[in-house]
């Protein structure tokens, strides 16, 4: 397969890490290119300068390229033009491969409303994949990916987000815990050790 690009979008730092962190690592270490756009600074989960600093570390860990930002404050993402063109213009910039972005039936009207967005705005991508998060409903995966070579480094980007790590609303247990809960599960589902899974929008397999 020759390299190409690959659009990871989230509602807030640390979606994608969560969601597809596995994943991405794995595009990265076979030489594919990786951009990340995160639409909000999830300032209300702590200083959004907070947010973005744990963003570009675990950018780092990840290997991504770069970091686009929405530019829109936490919980205020709505289904509206504006927010559909920001995300083609950033399609526009990477002309991606494949696109990864949160699943529509979640509890969190961020991720509703971004991956609503996404719909449209990746009408002409052959390549779409939903993910699942902490607040995901109803998810029935078609796909998986092995990520037990890689779930050490997505664990290690997750807790770059040291401000959000205890953040669950459940007691006593950690994002890197339910994160590797997740991995067992979709793995135990997959028939290997670890994995992250995907729910498609569009997948085109060439032969």
């Amino acid at each position: 397969m020759k390299n190409v690009n690959i659009l990871a979008i989230g509602a807030h730092p640390d979606d994608i890490e969560f969601g597809c962190g596995g994943s991405l690592v794995k595009y990265s270490q076979r030489g594919h290119r990786l951009y990340l756009l995160v639409m909000t600074g999830g300032g209300l989960g702590a200083p959004a300068e907070t947010r973005r600093a744990e963003q570009l570390a675990s950018r780092q860990i990840l290997g991504a390229a770069e970091i686009f930002w929405g530019g829109y404050p936490d919980t205020h993402l709505g289904l509206d033009v504006e927010m559909i063109r920001k995300i083609e213009k950033v399609i526009g910039t990477v002309k991606p491969e494949f696109i990864f972005c949160s699943f529509p039936d979640d509890t969190h009207q961020d991720h509703r409303h971004l991956a609503q967005a996404v719909m449209s705005a990746t009408r002409y991508i052959r390549n779409v994949l939903f993910y699942e998060g902490p607040t995901t409903q109803n998810f029935n995966p078609q796909v998986y990916v092995d990520i037990s070579e890689t779930l050490e480094r997505k664990l290690e980007a997750l807790r770059a987000h040291q401000s959000q790590v205890m953040k669950t609303n459940i007691e006593n247990l950690s994002i890197i815990e339910m994160a590797l809960s997740f991995a067992n599960f979709r793995g135990s589902q997959g028939r290997v050790r670890f994995a992250e899974a995907f729910c498609a929008l569009r997948l085109f397999i060439n032969i």
